[in-house]
């Protein structure tokens, strides 16, 4: 999971990036990035490293980034990957002059690589598959020929991209005196949107992995890239459409709606607040099946995803609401922190709690999901020192069983907590009087509840950490081997 940003405006771009990253900094802390385009000089200017965006981009970057388009990147590693060197975006000079920002995973990174190599002739400086990527596009529109770029051109070109590369892409390409084009692959895993804002004198256009960084900024948003498709704006602000891929079929990340956007974000005209209202009726009529008499007196949720579910639960189980657990906001998402020990250390620097609003009380911790099962543990922990007489746990997420491939850093199965194991083996784990997952249909239809009036509901999720059913590329294991490795290698040199 990362955050892409690209805009086009009449004025210095620099600062509607900077800000946009700025609101979606909640989907990677580890690395930031932007480049620009200067049309006057025509030279490209970048900023990328590892860290928050507050701490690469400084002031004194920004007067550097000159020009009035570009894009913005911020990164949290997959697979174990913490390399600076693997910071977006990337740029290569041939053709045009073209930079990308990816947020995914491809699947087939490894053949793409060495026929990147081998047989297109390209070189390759990290391991990064967003690399490849770009590679594999400027590849393909060299093999165009146009000396002056068309739509048409430029859409045959992202068509080959397509029929090689397998897994999750949301990505943007800025094009070197042409615009920007975000594509996104055939089933529309990860998030994209854009939107325009028109003033008086000019237009502007943006691309973002959320919606509410065009609120934010005031860009009126125009829609989802759909799956499949490439959406190319030009720098006169002509807007270019076409499906390029083969059998496109909406197929968004569950995980998505579950802990990973914002709560205000809309992901393919489907709420992200009203999907997780919605989950916490259906996790609170389950608890009323299962444990008819509760004896629960208060419902806490772990800040700050679940709130929005737990809220509507209390209120279903009509038991009283609490915060808590007061969070640190300087201390970055525990789920997206590299390495097992900095989650663990971290848990009780970024959240305490109200000792009064457990003391003596059977407490009901409510949260958006259990991963590893390291946080749980230790709010539950805290819950019990506070002075809980019990603890109970909800997730408003089915058991997480199987790796993700698709960008989201859960990729060997046997770090995640239910794998092989039944709730109540995992709760004995996690230390919880009880625990209850929510149940993987409810959280289908908690989200097609959700969907704006006038449009489709979602006929499947891209799903595989709960159910093991990978959509896009053949993987088998082999695949999963490999992948296994690498990360283990990688968690080696990040501890050197």
């Amino acid at each position: 999971m990362c955050g892409i940003i690209g805009a086009i405006t009449t004025q210095y771009v620099n600062q509607d990036i900077y800000d946009g990253l700025t609101i979606i900094q909640h989907r990677g802390q580890d690395a930031a990035g932007m480049i620009t385009y200067d049309d006057t000089t025509r030279h490209v200017h970048i900023r990328k490293s590892n860290g928050l965006l507050r701490d690469v981009i400084r002031e004194s970057h920004m007067l550097r980034l000159t020009g009035k388009m570009g894009l913005g990147h911020v990164r949290y590693p997959t697979a174990g990957t913490f390399s600076s060197a693997e910071s977006q975006p990337f740029y290569v000079n041939s053709p045009y002059g073209l930079s990308l920002v990816h947020n995914g995973n491809l699947v087939n990174t490894e053949s793409l690589a060495h026929d990147l190599m081998k047989t297109d002739l390209r070189h390759l400086n990290t391991y990064s598959d967003s690399e490849v990527l770009l590679n594999i596009f400027a590849h393909k529109l060299a093999q165009v020929g146009e000396e002056q770029l068309t739509p048409t051109a430029l859409f045959k070109a992202v068509k080959k991209v397509y029929e090689r590369v397998q897994g999750a892409y949301s990505a943007l390409v800025m094009i070197n005196g042409y615009g920007i084009v975000g594509f996104r692959d055939a089933f529309g895993i990860r998030p994209l949107v854009y939107g325009k804002r028109r003033t008086e004198q000019s237009t502007d256009y943006m691309f973002s992995s959320e919606t509410i960084a065009l609120d934010a900024l005031r860009f009126e948003p125009l829609g989802d890239v759909k799956p499949g498709e490439a959406v190319y704006i030009d720098l006169e602000g002509r807007v270019h459409r076409q499906i390029c891929a083969h059998q496109a079929q909406l197929s968004p990340c569950i995980f998505e709606f579950i802990y990973l956007a914002r709560p205000d974000s809309v992901i393919d005209h489907i709420s992200v607040y009203r999907s997780r209202l919605n989950m916490g009726i259906r996790l609170a009529n389950k608890i009323l099946r299962t444990h008819p008499n509760h004896p629960i007196d208060v419902v806490i949720p772990i800040p700050d995803t679940s709130r929005t579910c737990a809220l509507p639960l209390a209120q279903r189980l009509d038991v009283n609401y609490s915060e808590g657990f007061v969070k640190n906001r300087y201390i970055g998402r525990t789920f997206i922190m590299p390495g097992q020990a900095i989650r663990r250390s971290s848990v009780r620097m970024k959240l305490n709690a109200i000792k009064d609003e457990f003391l003596n009380k059977n407490v009901l911790l409510v949260d958006d999901s259990i991963v590893r099962g390291t946080t749980s543990k230790e709010i539950i922990q805290m819950a019990r020192d506070a002075g809980a007489k019990q603890v109970f746990f909800a997730s408003s997420a089915p058991e997480v069983r199987f790796p993700n491939v698709y960008g989201i850093d859960m990729p060997v199965a046997e770090e995640l907590i239910a794998h092989n194991k039944t709730a109540d083996e995992v709760a004995a784990i996690i230390g919880a009087d009880w625990l209850i997952y929510q149940d993987l249909p409810d959280v289908y239809a908690a989200i097609n509840e959700a969907v704006k009036p006038g449009y489709e509901k979602i006929q499947r999720f891209e799903d595989s950490i709960f159910t093991g059913n990978y959509m896009a590329g053949t993987l088998d294991s082999a695949y999963f081997r490999q992948l296994k490795t690498r990360r283990g290698e990688a968690a080696k040199t990040s501890q050197v």
